[in-house]
C-alpha cells in the first residue's frame, strides 16, 4: 500500500511522502525500507535515531518534537498501537480471493455453502449446515450437523464444531479448538454402594457472536439446557476452558490457561489474565480486571482490578511468609484473649 491511501483507510493524517510504498510491518529496531513501525511508548523514542522504517506511526503529541530530528514519513494517531493493529489487518488480509473447494473435502449435499468459500482437503461439513460467504475451513476440521457459520469467518485446521452450534461473522477459530463438546454434567447415584455417576445429557448449544477470536486448543462446552454464549468481540487465548452455560460479555479478553466453571456470567469489557480460576455460578460485572493466577470464588459486583495470587519471591523468604500465614489463626485467638482481658 502507499502512505496516503493507508492514511485515508485509517482516517488519520500523514506527514511526508504520500506515495511512499509500504509492504510489511516491523519493530523500530529491525525495520527496513518498505516497513511501517510504530512508537507507542515515549521511552523508546531514542530508537528513532537509527530507525530505517519507511513510515512510523506516532502519537500526535510527540510529532512536533520528533519531526525536527528525524527524516521519516509519519502516520499521526492518538492511539499508535491501535493504528498499528489496523495497519497489520490491511497489509495481511486473509480474505479469500477465489472460491476453492477441495475435491478431498466431504460436504453433505444438504449444506448451504456461500460464495467465495475455501474448504481444504480433509474437511468435513455435515448435513444441514449453513456456511456464509467468504468462509474458510481448514484441513481436517469437522463441522457438525446443523452448524451455522457467519460470513468471512476463518476456521483453521483440525477444529471441531459440534452439532447445532453457531459462529458469527468475522470470527477466527484456531487449530485444535473444540466448540460444543458435552459439559461436565453428572448426577451421583449415592443410593448405590459405588456411588455411580449418571450422565446428564447436554442439550444446549454454543452460540458465538461476531468478531470473536478463539485460540488454539481452547474448549467451549455446550450448555446443559440453555446455551453457552460468547458475546461479540470476545478474544480468547490458547488453552482456555469455558464450561457449560457460561456467558461472556462483549469485548472481554481472556488470556491462556484460564478455566471458567459452569454457569458463571462474565460481563462486558473485562480483562482476565492467564491461569485464572473462576468457580461456578458466579456473576462478574462489567469492566473488571483480574490479574494472573487469581482464584475467584465469589461474585464481583464492582468494576476494578482484583488479585489473589502471591508474587514470586526467594524460596527462603516465601517459606517464611507462608509460615506466618499459617500462624494467623493462633495469633487471632491470642489477640481476642488480650482484648477480653483489657
Amino acid at each position: 500500500m502507499i502512505l496516503k491511501d493507508l492514511a485515508a483507510d485509517l482516517g488519520v493524517e500523514y506527514w511526508g511522502d504520500g506515495d511512499c510504498e509500504i509492504t510489511t510491518v516491523a519493530t523500530l529496531k529491525n525495520a527496513g525500507v518498505g516497513s511501517i513501525s510504530f512508537l507507542a511508548n515515549p521511552k523508546y523514542k531514542n530508537q528513532l535515531e537509527e530507525c530505517k522504517a519507511s513510515v512510523v506511526i506516532i502519537h500526535l503529541d510527540l510529532f512536533e518534537e520528533i519531526k525536527k530530528d528525524n527524516q521519516c514519513n509519519y502516520l499521526l494517531s492518538t492511539n499508535p498501537y491501535l493504528a498499528y493493529a489496523r495497519v497489520s489487518q490491511l497489509l495481511y488480509s486473509n480474505k479469500n480471493s477465489i472460491e476453492n473447494i477441495s475435491s478431498k473435502a466431504f460436504i453433505d449435499s444438504g449444506v448451504k455453502l456461500g460464495n467465495d468459500c475455501l474448504v481444504a482437503a480433509g474437511a468435513v461439513i455435515d448435513k444441514s449446515c449453513i456456511i456464509g460467504d467468504g468462509v474458510s475451513i481448514g484441513s481436517g476440521s469437522v463441522i457438525g450437523e446443523g452448524v451455522v457459520i457467519g460470513s468471512r469467518s476463518r476456521i483453521a485446521a483440525n477444529v471441531t464444531i459440534y452439532k447445532e452450534c453457531e459462529v458469527g461473522e468475522d470470527c477466527i477459530i484456531h487449530s485444535g479448538a473444540v466448540i460444543g463438546a458435552d459439559g461436565f454434567g453428572f448426577a451421583n447415584d449415592c443410593q448405590r454402594g459405588g456411588g455411580e455417576w449418571v450422565k446428564i445429557e447436554q442439550v444446549g448449544r454454543v452460540v458465538i457472536g461476531d468478531n470473536v477470536e478463539i485460540g488454539a486448543n481452547t474448549t467451549i462446552d455446550r450448555g446443559a439446557i440453555e446455551d453457552t454464549v460468547i458475546g461479540n468481540g470476545v478474544k480468547l487465548d490458547n488453552q482456555i476452558q469455558v464450561a457449560h452455560n457460561v456467558r461472556i460479555g462483549q469485548n472481554t479478553a481472556i488470556a491462556g490457561c484460564t478455566a471458567i466453571a459452569g454457569s458463571s456470567i462474565i460481563g462486558a469489557n473485562c480483562t482476565i489474565a492467564g491461569m485464572v480460576g473462576i468457580t461456578g455460578h458466579l456473576n462478574i460485572c462489567d469492566n473488571v480486571h483480574i490479574t494472573s493466577k487469581s482464584l475467584i470464588t465469589k461474585s464481583i459486583d464492582k468494576p476494578g482490578a482484583y488479585s489473589s495470587s502471591f508474587a514470586a519471591d526467594r524460596d527462603k523468604s516465601w517459606k517464611k511468609k507462608i509460615a506466618r500465614i499459617n500462624m494467623l489463626e493462633s495469633l487471632f485467638k491470642r489477640v481476642k484473649e488480650l482484648e477480653n482481658k483489657i
